[in-house]
């Protein structure tokens, strides 16, 4: 008997680990129940921790505090990993657009949170943390709650965190509730926001085509393949060569001769500068490659061999075979001398069929070697983070310098490494299912964190007055984000999109978690990243200069 109560209520780190199990394995329970077609998704478990909780379940605060921090760090180190080779694109398509929403939304909570302190006369220990906990956002309270203790506040400091856990989950709700309501009310159907979304990301890429090309130019004929390559390598890749009834791989020492047929792989955009340089050129349509040649895709798993340029690998040179297409994150890349092949990258090579086991073998082709665990860019990547998040960042008037913080940090260090890929030869893959796997664990650990920590003192607040506090957060919580979100799709903005940024300027996990399961692609997760940097900076600020407005 004793060692069971030792277990449910004692201090230790096996009674951390038990209470976090429960509310896990009980919230994602609860997050599966629908009801009119509606679930909490990963919110349930923040309920579950508040429940269990108030019903008397307790733990090391020290040991939630560093299960909740380290869980918020997995989170956003997998979103930033998964996003990172996108980041620059959306950014450079819309991002100046979707941070003005983000910035709006933050804007107006902080003027609502300072009317209610202003004007309603709250004090300004409650409303900084039910502002903090309305958005979501655990840096700024922490950053509050840093002020309040340097300025003999200690009381303050109870008194925001129980601010925080009272608006948290409606903050939570709230952002949900919106993104269905605006969903509601103009009648969006996910379908064709998946369509458009896809388009627009089409439109900005690079549109390959199988192409034929008569060649017609006398000054290329008699010139080898070689000599051919030293021009168009940016326009055109040449799969193989039909003279006749003959196919022939395109060796750089193989001579044009007039009325040659070059089959190839061209961006759409290069079709009128090949008429030009080679001849009459047109799309191809679908054409099985017979007799001894063959077309393969090759799964790129070999460590020596990822990082190199095509150039480097040099495939063309040492077999009768060529690199036609990489496909990469769901793009399409034109593989020119210069292009570097990455871990996970699919080549498609047109070659002879005999070849096939000898490339194969090159390339790795393992889905084994791909999933194997690799922790170091993990690691190193946290590691980093944390630092940069600790880095103080002087603003004037502000006492206390603001900083990035345990998510802000590693987000920005993920997104950078899953930008770069690789840095010298060391590379920075992690698989998909594992990356899927720390998002999932990581929101998990953080939420069984937040609800274990809150729920012991919620009801009796609720009781005490505290449904007054609930309802300023929910209002610092609806009100910006459903005008800021009638005016975007006013502006004709994807609802996927406006889904990431609302999550993003709330810098709220659960609701992208919420979002993402929307539809099965990158814009909810995109929009967020791109937002996230700048309004985590703005609410930590904002944050404290709440505080300070009342000291």
């Amino acid at each position: 008997m004793e060692t069971w109560q030792k277990l449910f209520f004692g201090t230790g780190a096996a009674t951390a680990v038990f209470w976090i199990s429960a509310t896990a394995f009980a919230g994602v329970l609860l997050g599966k129940c629908r009801l009119g077609g509606i679930g909490l998704g990963v919110a349930g478990v923040l309920f579950s921790g508040l429940l269990f909780a108030h019903f008397g379940a307790r733990a090391d605060p020290q040991f939630l505090h560093f299960a909740r921090e380290f869980g918020l760090i997995l989170f956003v180190y997998a979103i930033g990993i998964d996003v990172g080779p996108r980041f620059l694109t959306a950014f450079r398509n819309d991002g100046l657009r979707l941070n003005l929403l983000a910035a709006a939304i933050v804007l107006l909570g902080f003027a609502l949170a300072w009317i209610f302190h202003a004007h309603a006369g709250v004090e300004t220990a409650v409303i900084t943390g039910v502002m903090s906990g309305a958005v979501t956002n655990t840096p700024g309270l922490g950053a509050a709650q840093q002020l309040f203790a340097e300025h003999g506040g200690t009381h303050d400091v109870g008194i925001a965190g129980t601010g925080y856990a009272l608006a948290y989950p409606f903050g939570v709700v709230g952002i949900i509730a919106t993104m269905l309501l605006i969903r509601l009310f103009f009648g969006i159907r996910i379908e064709r926001e998946v369509a458009e979304y896809h388009a627009s990301v089409d439109a900005g890429r690079q549109k390959l085509e199988s192409v034929t090309i008569t060649v017609a130019n006398p000054n290329l004929v008699g010139q080898r393949i070689g000599h051919i390559r030293s021009f168009i390598d940016e326009e055109l890749v040449i799969s193989r060569i039909c003279r006749g009834e003959d196919q022939l791989i395109p060796r750089d020492d193989i001579v044009l001769l007039d009325g040659d047929v070059l089959h190839g792989v061209s961006a759409t955009d290069h079709l009128d500068g090949l008429r030009l340089k080679i001849g009459p050129t047109e799309f191809s349509r679908k054409r099985e490659i017979s007799g001894d040649l063959a077309m393969f895709h090759v799964l790129v798993t070999h460590r020596g061999t990822a990082g190199r340029t095509v150039e480097q690998i040099g495939i063309g040179r040492r077999y009768e075979a060529n690199i036609t297409r990489i496909f990469r994150s769901g793009t399409e890349i034109l593989p020119t001398a210069g292009t570097l092949v990455e871990l996970g990258d699919v080549v498609r090579v047109v070659g002879k069929r005999e070849l096939l086991d000898d490339i194969r073998q090159e390339f790795g082709n393992s889905v084994k070697e791909l999933v194997h665990p690799n922790p170091v860019p993990i690691f190193l990547g946290i590691f980093l983070g944390v630092l940069l998040g600790s880095i103080p960042l002087a603003i004037p008037g502000l006492p206390v310098p603001a900083r990035l913080g345990m998510a802000g940090g590693p987000l920005l260090v993920a997104m950078f490494l899953g930008y770069k890929g690789r840095i010298g030869s060391y590379d920075f893959y992690i698989a998909p299912g594992a990356s899927a796997m720390l998002r999932e664990l990581g929101i998990i650990l953080f939420l069984s964190c937040v609800g274990l920590s809150s729920g012991g003192r919620f009801v009796e607040t609720f009781h005490a007055g505290g449904y007054v506090w609930m309802l300023y957060g929910a209002a610092i919580t609806f009100v910006p984000i459903f005008g800021v979100a009638v005016a975007a799709r006013l502006m004709n903005t994807n609802y996927l999109k406006i889904c990431g940024v609302v999550a993003g300027a709330m810098t709220d996990p659960p609701a992208l978690e919420f979002a993402n399961g929307l539809a099965p692609v990158q814009a909810q997760s995109t929009a967020y990243a791109t937002v996230y940097p700048l309004t985590m900076f703005l609410r930590i600020v904002f944050a404290q200069v709440l505080v300070l407005s009342g000291l």
